[in-house]
């Protein structure tokens, strides 16, 4: 079972494409880290009886400014069927005790990077950002190595009109640095619409990435690191791309997958909450927890999202496969 938590809306950075740019000045909303905990260790009492594991993964805003982060994930590491895991913008991550706290408790990490140093730092809203998580990339590779253990690392880039053209360039420079796994993400215009019609995908955009991938990806794996994506997840990038809608009738809502909000609402994903999302405190054991997918079927059928129509969960179109 994967659950995705984001945990805060509050962040650091200044990126055009996102909800979460510090310059919006929208309230920052954080979760109650005891709720965290509780329902945290329910769900994967729940996977354990089911002879599965808990992948728990933090979301944000930035999750490292969280302050419960750290000490919170270290707790639930020890639990026998949770496995910790977190995306960040990567700046909080070169203070040498964070890493070795990181090294000991997480499965993966993931860091966004989107294009080399100036563009990434310009689109990023952060400058010297880059360079930052080069070296914090840089230390947690060597600290990995002398512990021999700690969190499979990743990078995910969001593709846009600017940053496609730098997109193989930086996967081999990513290479360089001994990540282990590249994503990717094409823009979306549903947080910031304006900033959507100039940096969002073109035709063009799409002939070069259907080009570039399978070469891409076996020139990667040559040198040890795996591209993930699927011919799925590219049609997925093409509809978007051509205004195409690509619905999808039924995503097992709930059966390995819950996302949850900063204001504890657990949904099938990240764009369902606001239709039948169920708080997390009205969760009290397994048996809640093993209704979720009748209950989540039964509110789609009540009330169709129209997110549902046109489906952005990039996880459904097979954004990790191999």
């Amino acid at each position: 079972m994967i659950l995705v938590w984001r945990i805060t809306t509050r962040c650091n950075f200044a990126c055009g494409f996102c909800a979460y740019d510090r310059r919006l000045g929208h309230p920052s909303v954080a979760v109650d880290p005891v709720e965290v905990e509780r329902f945290a260790r329910l769900a994967a009492d729940h996977a354990a009886e089911r002879g599965e594991r808990l992948l728990l993964s933090w979301l944000g805003g930035e999750p490292m400014l969280w302050p419960p982060l750290l000490e919170l994930s270290e707790r639930l590491a020890a639990h026998p069927a949770i496995e910790i895991a977190m995306t960040s913008n990567g700046t909080r991550l070169n203070n040498p005790a964070v890493q070795a706290r990181i090294l000991a408790s997480f499965s993966e990490l993931t860091v966004s990077l989107d294009g080399p140093p100036a563009l990434h730092d310009r689109l990023r809203g952060a400058k010297g950002s880059y360079s930052r998580i080069e070296l914090a990339i840089a230390a947690l590779v060597t600290g990995r190595r002398i512990a021999g253990a700690g969190p499979r690392l990743r990078v995910n880039v969001v593709l846009m009109h600017e940053t496609l053209p730098h997109f193989a360039e930086l996967c081999r420079t990513l290479a360089e640095w001994r990540i282990d796994e590249i994503t990717f993400n094409q823009l979306g215009g549903r947080d910031r619409p304006d900033f959507y019609p100039d940096q969002r995908l073109q035709a063009e955009d799409i002939k070069m990435l259907s080009a570039l991938l399978p070469t891409l990806k076996s020139d990667l794996a040559s040198r040890g690191v795996t591209l993930r994506s699927s011919d799925r997840y590219l049609d997925r990038i093409r509809a978007s791309t051509f205004d195409q809608r690509l619905p999808v009738a039924d995503c097992k809502p709930g059966e390995h997958f819950l996302f949850i909000d900063e204001n504890g609402l657990v949904a099938p994903c990240a764009f369902t909450g606001h239709h039948f999302g169920v708080r997390t405190s009205a969760l009290r054991n397994g048996a809640d927890i093993a209704a979720l997918p009748s209950l989540f079927r039964v509110g789609l059928a009540r009330t169709p999202a129209s997110e549902c129509t046109d489906c952005p969960s990039t996880q459904i179109f097979g954004k990790f496969a191999a």
